[in-house]
């Protein structure tokens, strides 16, 4: 399930920016393929991310 729901927030936000992006960008048209494409990607990126960072508490020096 928190794949399913990663990607969905991810596909919407990556949306919603696309959209936003391309409204103020004179002469720009919004288009739904490359939004989609660029959430994959950001969804893999936030797995490479909580994998790297560790889980346990940090040592006190």
């Amino acid at each position: 399930m928190r794949f399913f729901w990663t990607f969905l927030w991810s596909f919407l936000l990556v949306q919603m920016l696309s959209y936003v992006v391309s409204s103020m960008t004179p002469g720009a048209t919004f288009e739904f393929i490359p939004g989609a494409i660029v959430s994959v990607g950001v969804t893999i990126l936030i797995f490479i991310a909580s994998a790297v960072i560790p889980n346990e508490p940090a040592v006190k020096h």
